[in-house]
């Protein structure tokens, strides 16, 4: 197990190590029964890849079908009526 790769039972006996890594030296893999089932990493790290890129109108101006002619328009259907 590498230097990062923690069990269950290690994560929770030493966890504030755990934190402290993952603030000092990025994130750390905690297993279970030899599989990967969690990752932490630190707070200000995990803020930074969730923070929000842009709006919906960029990313919608930045679509690569952009300009490329297709329609969108609705089908013309008809709805059908539900009984009560």
């Amino acid at each position: 197990m590498d230097a990062h790769t923690w069990t269950v039972a290690q994560a929770k006996a030493r966890f504030s190590e755990v934190i402290e890594k993952a603030s000092l030296e990025g994130p750390q893999t905690i297993t279970r029964n030899g599989r990967r089932a969690a990752v932490l990493v630190a707070a200000d790290e995990w803020e930074r890849k969730t923070r929000r890129k842009g709006t919906l109108a960029d990313f919608f101006a930045a679509s690569p079908l952009r300009g490329s002619g297709i329609d969108l328009r609705p089908l013309p259907i008809r709805l059908r009526k539900v009984r009560p």
